[in-house]
């Protein structure tokens, strides 16, 4: 469960032979001639990934696997990467993410223990490979403020290391490790801006309501500068200064239904609407790594649209859009603006990053990140936009086997067995573009339904704060007339719904399977809320600032209506009606949803004597990171789904090898399972 992000999770997998006869025949017709795609091509590590530029241009950088685990990789520009060489050596756990200092010397990047969040900053030098931990604490989450071309060594984190509750900003020398906390952040405040002096400008801090205060600060001393309301928390705030300091990049709902993107002069408060869309939030930004100035922004409705500020970008713009179908965007700049690392996302192909020249309007490939899906035919993604049964338009996403549709209405030719897959969050939303599970589900012969339900993010802030205190209501009522909308166009079979989702969407599997249970065949739920009342209790102490909001959203347990809501809203109240398969997949580390929530669950039908099957990662936290813990548990994902959809399966082979997947419960349920825990 995350307030601000929706969480790519992990699915699953098993044996073969027993399953052959669940296997329908239309589901093996609609995939008949779409060759199986071995899960660990699809979820095992990338090749590359994650292509960054130093800011002086010299060198590219890249995450790719060593002895299994993705590591930092660097490679002289021009050179190719088959000359790079590995410059961190983690064993156990992948680096996710990696960025440049602005010294174009060292690269930066964050990891914790066994998904525990607790992240630690470290830095490694790209010429000499020696590595320094900046943030040498036991049991602290590291957040960055900001970078600075003026002062390239140094940059300020917040640290919580004194208060776990509040971050305390610390000035840190990238290239010594030297680390000098500014001040203790005694006031509570969530967070800080910071101009390119690396001296802190703007303070917020969260209001009794739920909204937040944003305050001017000088010298230690805060004035008031503007104030949040609850109802535009999501959508309006402080973005960036520019670099010279006299203009705040900000996002503004206030007065209006979706975000635009402001700018604001300090010295004047005359603000510019820098774009909007009556549509969609601003998304991206394209910035001038020099200046600080804003290029280009995103539109994200259906798809992804830029949108050109500065004309110095429109030739940029339109020689990509032009040359790379699907969705791109700009992942890497150098400090001259003269070269980026583009990432492409070409929907019905891997996902591949390019170096462009601006200069010459060239694009050179660096890598393609999952080559062995290069030449398969991958399915196409439909946008969709559904009515809810009391009006709204829920963006949507459908995604059907190869060979379904024949005619390209984005209909298949009969009715498919359907996997309604749910985004985590809420407050996050699914888009356009390629899509591994999804990918996954209509290779074994299902079609796949994203509905951006009511709460989920982007679309404006009045489709928000309509999932306010509509959990297991009408945000799930939203869900069922996506379904609705899918038997009735032709696309899915009512007796063949599967629901399936990760953190916000394990708790909607979880109250489909229990409160709506005939509607769904089965149900695969992961890192999934059981119990509203103790989840609230158990959120992490970094999420302090924002617990007000959680109250408002979901449910005030400090009085005695908002435990009540809480409680009827509850999975774990009515655990006694579900009567179909439901697969549990939980890290033993998860410090948002903690494994208490699937232990509560399982106890209660396990006190009714209901089956279930219980798969747990000692090692992982609120999904699972690790390589192999992935397609172990979409090995399990995919033998449990066919047993109760029918569709193709892949034998589980090596997929189990390196996990620590055990399976406390109900390994017998899925045939195949308890053979393979044997060999693993």
């Amino acid at each position: 469960m995350n307030p601000r992000l929706p969480l790519p999770v992990a699915s699953t997998l098993v044996l073969g032979a027993l399953l052959a006869a669940c296997a329908g025949p239309s589901t093996q017709q609609a995939a008949a001639s779409d060759p199986l795609i071995p899960r660990s091509v699809i979820f095992g590590n990338p090749e590359r990934t994650g292509g960054r530029v130093s800011p002086d241009g010299k060198y590219v950088s890249f995450l790719a696997p060593r002895d299994g685990v993705l590591n930092v990789w660097v490679v002289e520009r021009g050179k190719p990467l088959s000359e790079a060489r590995a410059i961190t050596n983690e064993k156990m756990r992948p680096i996710r993410t990696h960025s440049w200092a602005a010294n174009s010397e060292d690269i930066l990047y964050t990891q914790d223990k066994g998904g525990d969040e607790n992240f630690l900053l470290y830095a490694v030098n790209a010429r000499t490979g020696a590595e320094r931990l900046l943030t040498d604490f036991k049991g602290v989450r590291v957040q960055l403020y900001r970078t600075s071309l003026k002062r390239p060594d140094e940059i300020v984190v917040g640290i919580n290391d004194r208060e776990k509750a509040w971050h305390d900003p610390y000035l840190l020398n990238v290239r010594t490790g030297a680390s000098r906390k500014l001040f203790d952040n005694k006031d509570r405040f969530s967070g800080f801006v910071l101009d390119e002096d690396l001296n802190v400008r703007l303070a917020t801090r969260a209001t009794k309501d739920g909204g937040e205060e944003v305050l001017k600060w000088e010298d230690g001393k805060t004035s008031p500068f503007e104030v949040i309301g609850f109802e535009d928390s999501q959508t309006t705030g402080p973005l960036a200064f520019s670099r010279d300091g006299r203009t705040l990049y900000w996002k503004e709902s206030r007065g209006r239904n979706t975000s635009a993107l402001v700018a604001i002069d300090m010295s004047t408060n005359q603000r510019r609407v820098v774009g909007e869309d009556p549509k969609a939030d601003i998304g991206s930004v394209i910035s001038d790594p020099e200046t600080s100035r804003i290029l280009a922004y995103s539109v994200y409705y259906l798809k992804n649209e830029w949108r050109v500020v500065d004309p110095s970008v429109r030739s940029d713009i339109d020689f990509l859009d032009a040359n790379l179908k699907g969705e791109w965007f700009v992942q890497s700049q150098t400090r001259d603006n003269k070269l980026w690392v583009v990432g492409q996302d070409p929907v019905t192909a891997p996902g591949r990053a390019l170096l462009y020249d601006r200069g010459s309007k060239s694009l050179t490939e660096l890598y393609v990140s999952r080559p062995k899906l290069s030449g398969m035919t991958l399915p196409e993604v439909c946008p969709v936009e559904i009515k809810s049964r009391d009006g709204l338009t829920l963006v949507s996403y459908l995604t059907l086997p190869v060979g379904s549709d024949r005619n390209g209405d984005c209909r298949p030719d009969s009715p498919l067995p359907l996997v309604l897959n749910v985004h985590g969050g809420p407050w996050g939303r699914d888009g356009y573009g390629y899509n591994g599970e999804s990918v996954w589900l209509a290779n074994r012969g299902y079609a796949t339904l994203q509905v951006n339900f009511r709460a989920s993010t982007g679309l404006g802030k009045d489709f928000t704060n309509k999932g306010d205190l509509q959990w297991g209501r009408a945000m799930h009522d939203d869900l069922l007339d996506g379904v609705d909308w899918a038997v009735k166009n032709g696309v899915a079979r009512a007796d063949k719904v599967a629901i399936y989702g990760g953190s916000y969407g394990g708790y909607a599997t979880l109250w489909g399977m229990t409160n709506t249970p005939d509607r769904f065949a089965c149900g695969v739920a992961i890192v999934a809320p059981s119990n509203l009342e103790t989840l609230l209790a158990s959120i992490p102490p970094y999420w302090e600032s924002i617990r007000e909001q959680f109250y408002r959203r979901m449910g005030d347990p400090r009085t005695e209506q908002g435990r009540a809501l809480l409680k009827e809203r509850s999975p774990l109240y009515y655990a006694d009606r579900i009567n179909k398969p439901l697969l549990i997949g939980q890290g033993a580390n998860d410090p948002r949803v903690k494994q208490a929530e699937a232990n509560q669950i399982l106890a209660a039908m396990q006190a009714k004597n209901i089956p279930v099957t219980y798969v747990l990662y000692p090692d992982e936290g609120h999904g699972f990171a690790r390589a192999p813990n992935r397609t172990s548990f979409y090995a399990v994902s995919e033998a449990f789904l066919s047993q109760c959809l029918g569709g193709r399966f892949e034998p589980v082979g090596n997929d189990f090898k390196g996990s620590s997947i055990t399976i406390p419960k109900g390994a017998a349920n899925v045939p195949g399972l308890e053979e393979a825990m044997k060999t693993k």
